[in-house]
């Protein structure tokens, strides 16, 4: 009998901004306009790739873009790339969920914290991301794809 224990399902074993943007176009002009908060439109997309160093390495990324205005004018524009790395160690029909799934919501309350710090110190209002439903947007993804029933192990 062996000693060893398995692997643990799912690690992070790091995580790391890798793309961070933020432009006011029309500073310093835009701020005496500002009497309210302007309108964010945000997008969020979910990103997996196996890394090279393993079979069980994938690379998740968290991409955010908030553009906000006032009426037709940017106000500004916020880019975030948030990554981490994973050891996953799960069945090959249970991979696809848990990297869509699973791992963003690990990464999640980090980036949400970026963007309001970088929105808050850019001179605007903190933009605070209401939390997402991961398993609504992998299922959104499937569907879009034309892929029904259970998860094929691929992201």
């Amino acid at each position: 009998m062996s000693d060893q224990a398995p692997p643990p399902p799912l690690v992070l074993n790091i995580q790391y901004t890798k793309d961070l943007s933020f432009e006011v176009p029309g500073a310093p002009d835009i701020f005496p306009q500002i009497t309210q908060p302007p309108a964010v439109d945000l997008r969020l997309d979910v990103q997996a790739r196996p890394m090279e160093q393993g079979p069980s390495l994938y690379e998740v990324s968290l991409e955010i873009r908030a553009d906000a205005k006032l009426g037709e004018t940017t106000c500004f524009i916020a880019e975030l790339t948030y990554a981490g790395v994973f050891s996953v160690n799960v069945p090959e029909d249970q991979v696809e969920p848990v990297l869509l799934v699973e791992c963003p919501r690990l990464l999640f309350p980090f980036a949400r914290n970026i963007l309001a710090e970088v929105t808050r110190d850019g001179g605007f209002p903190p933009v605070f991301l209401n939390p997402i439903d991961f398993v609504a947007l992998w299922q959104q993804r499937r569907a879009q794809n034309g892929i029904d029933g259970a998860p094929q192990g691929t992201a």
